[in-house]
C-alpha cells in the first residue's frame, strides 16, 4: 500500500490550501482555483499530498490526527516565528527550558498541527 494524500476538511480549501503551500514550499495542483471543492498539495515523493475538501461546518474539537512537522532549513524556534507570520497561532507550547519540547499551532481553520526541533537541534 501507498499512502497517496492526507485529507483535511475545510471551510475554504483553496485558502487552506495556499497557507500549506506557503508554510512547506510544495505546488497547490494542477488546475485547481479559489471556489474548489477539493484542492491539493502536492508533496515531493514519497510524501503523502495535502487534500484539502469542503465540508459546511465548522471544526468544532480537537483533531483526532495531526500533524508533526521538523525543520530542516531553520531552528524549531525560526520556524514557528515563520509561521506566525502566515497566520498561523500558537496552541500550547510545550518548548522546555533544557531546548526540548514543541509548539503545537493552529492553522487559519484551528487545525492543530506541531513543530518538533530540528534534526540538527536534536543531535546537539
Amino acid at each position: 500500500m501507498i499512502l497517496r494524500h492526507v485529507t483535511i476538511d475545510a471551510g475554504n480549501p483553496y485558502e487552506l490550501a495556499q497557507f500549506w503551500s506557503r508554510v512547506t514550499g510544495w505546488p497547490l495542483g494542477d488546475g485547481d482555483e479559489p471556489g474548489d471543492d477539493e484542492v491539493l498539495v502536492n508533496a515531493p515523493a514519497p510524501v503523502p499530498g495535502l487534500l484539502f475538501i469542503s465540508v459546511p461546518e465548522q471544526k468544532s474539537g480537537k483533531n483526532r490526527v495531526h500533524i508533526d512537522w521538523v525543520p530542516t532549513e531553520r531552528t524549531r524556534d525560526e520556524e514557528v516565528e515563520r509561521l506566525l507570520t502566515f497566520g498561523a497561532t500558537i496552541h500550547e507550547d510545550h518548548r522546555q527550558p533544557d531546548g526540548r519540547g514543541w509548539v503545537t499551532m493552529l492553522d487559519p481553520e484551528s487545525n492543530e498541527f506541531c513543530v518538533e526541533r530540528s534534526e540538527s537541534e536534536r543531535t546537539a
